[in-house]
């Protein structure tokens, strides 16, 4: 309590930068080196960077050894360590420009000259301008790929084409030590069990969590089968702490399940730990009322896993984001309706920064990782706050700023914290597959007669009374469409669903392995709307590519109220 009441202020929210997108459209012919100066300055200058990274990775390794140390690590990070991650985040880009063929390119291309010290003079790299112009092996450390041992991950976009992402044994062990020691300053480690429901095959999150989980618990990886799990609990009683991970709408299935079964899990100690979208607190106290907590961690497959994650203090704060309407307006600005999700993070592991747009950009300290993440914008919205400045915002509410000290006193993580609004791209996720606009569009057309009838559409993500999730797709009808009858909207609303599903079943392996590993992810909710009626009352009069239904409609155009969200909003006109 006296600490949290007595930490000042020191640093202010995490750096900002422009973001420069420069390169060629096309795939280079030949890669360009950057022109090195070759002089013993120089060559020593090299040498240097490169022992020094190499060090600073093994120190890291230091802290990974157990989780107790990266506990203790967690409990006692200073802001005072932030220059000391970027610049670690510097000399991993400058490395990279030496020896990693694709960057050394990439920086030729985008007008790259050297400065010391300063990040910024390395241009950001995304999927778009660095993944898919480059082959694997040009992105890696000295255009080599390390096979023994290095495991692929996959994930698919909205073309269909999956990405792989490969990463190496180092890579993976420090993936998954990092992931057990939070998982322990959660949940302890004492006779932990925990049940896997991730999906399992080529998905980064389900296999590694199993992995990273066996380095302190007993694991047995399920996959998300429901009679599975609660045989497994039944076979081995009440007398481990069970700590399920899963996607947030199947944990919710899995209390639903329980609770069919009066008293016969009552004497189970649960805890629940899900990724891979964002969960609401409606969702969490439902719940909580099985499990004594849950956690969301916040990863990415062309990043890494376990970058992120919540903790006591988090959820305390976040909570006052959704109910305090004032501490919102300091923390986020007054114009910002929406509620994030909110994570601490460990910048000496995974250096973040914003742009100008407020998208999330990180890089990887550490040369165990095969192929480098170097100043890479996940297309993430975010903002970044330190350790001391939330500390300030809070205690200008007395009431909260008392929650935020019995709070921390349960983890004592002093890392800083990033606000995640989710992608800014107008995707939505749901079930741990990816819904893209485009995707959309293309089932809108697909076998459908009446297609020329449709002005425009708004995804939604939307939260049902019983705290279910369900994908919901707007449609607005031309001005000039004929008048169509509740039959008729009813036969367009199910030839919508069923072309989008279809088509969405076809380009996204992962949206087809949820369809199978849970019916629920078909139900895509279709509401039919008059030309500038319901979500479209207030049409925008900026038109663009992909469009984000993250305003709730009025109470008579939806099945239930969802959280609060963004006044921005984009339509996307169908020609």
């Amino acid at each position: 309590m006296r600490f949290w009441h007595k930490t000042r202020r020191t640093l202010t929210p995490g750096p900002r930068l422009g973001y420069c997108r420069t390169m060629s459209e096309t795939q280079p012919t030949g890669l360009r080196r950057l022109p090195i100066p070759r002089g013993p300055i120089n060559l020593a200058r090299q040498a240097l960077l490169r022992t020094a990274n190499l060090g600073l990775t093994a120190a890291y390794g230091t802290y990974r050894m157990h989780p107790a140390i990266w506990r203790f690590t967690a409990r006692r990070y200073s802001p005072k360590l932030e220059p000391f991650a970027r610049l670690n985040a510097w000399m991993i880009c400058q490395q990279a420009s030496l020896d990693v063929p694709a960057y050394q390119d990439y920086l030729a291309r985008t007008g790259y000259t050297f400065t010391w010290w300063d990040l910024e003079a390395y241009t950001p790299t995304s999927k778009d301008d660095f993944v898919r112009k480059y082959s694997e092996e040009h992105r890696c450390w000295g255009g080599r790929i390390d096979r023994v041992g290095t495991v692929v991950d996959e994930s698919s976009g909205s073309s269909g084409t999956p990405f792989n992402w490969m990463r190496s044994k180092r890579e993976l062990d420090t993936v998954h030590k990092n992931v057990a020691g939070y998982v322990t300053m959660l949940f302890g480690d004492a006779d932990l069990f925990c049940i896997n429901a991730f999906s399992m095959g080529a998905w980064a999150t389900g296999t590694n969590t199993g992995l990273a989980m066996a380095k302190v618990a007993m694991v047995k990886n399920t996959g998300p089968d429901l009679e599975k799990i609660l045989d497994t609990m039944r076979h081995f009683g009440p007398g481990h702490t069970y700590l399920i991970s899963a996607y947030p709408p199947f944990l919710k299935h899995l209390v639903d399940r329980m609770d069919s079964e009066p008293g016969v899990w009552d004497d189970y100690r649960l805890n629940g730990f899900v990724g891979g979208e964002a969960m609401t607190e409606g969702l969490r106290d439902y719940l909580e009322q099985r499990f004594d907590r849950v956690y969301s961690g916040y990863g990415a497959s062309d990043l890494t896993i376990g970058m992120a994650g919540e903790s006591d203090l988090s959820v305390v704060i976040r909570r006052a984001l959704a109910h305090d309407l004032d501490f919102r307006a300091e923390v986020l600005g007054p114009d910002e309706s929406r509620v994030p999700m909110v994570f601490q993070y460990n910048p000496l592991e995974t250096y973040l920064e914003t742009t100008e747009d407020g998208e999330l950009v990180a890089t990887i300290n550490s040369a165990a990782v095969m192929s480098p993440r170097l100043r890479y914008n996940i297309g993430d919205e975010a903002k970044l706050i330190d350790f001391p400045t939330m500390v300030g915002l809070t205690r200008r509410h007395p009431e909260l700023a008392r929650e935020c000290s019995r709070a921390f006193a349960g983890n004592g993580m002093k890392l800083p914290f990033v606000l995640l609004f989710g992608r800014a791209d107008s995707t939505i996720s749901y079930m741990g597959a990816n819904i893209y606009p485009l995707d959309i569009e293309n089932g809108l057309y697909r076998d459908n007669p009446r297609a020329h009838l449709i002005e425009s559409f708004r995804i939604e993500l939307r939260e049902l009374p019983d705290h279910e999730h369900r994908p919901a797709l707007h449609i607005q009808l031309r001005e000039t469409a004929p008048a169509l009858d509740d039959a008729d909207r009813a036969e367009l609303a199910e030839t919508i669903r069923a072309g989008v599903l279809g088509h969405l079943a076809s380009v996204s392996r992962d949206f087809a392995q949820s369809m199978k590993e849970d019916p629920t992810t078909a139900e895509l909710e279709i509401e039919v709307h008059d030309f500038g009626t319901g979500p479209f009352a207030e049409a925008s009069t900026k038109i663009k590519n992909v469009y984000l239904q993250t305003r709730p409609a009025a109470p008579s155009e939806t099945a239930a109220p969802s959280d609060p969200a963004a006044s921005k909003e984009e339509t996307h006109a169908i020609e």
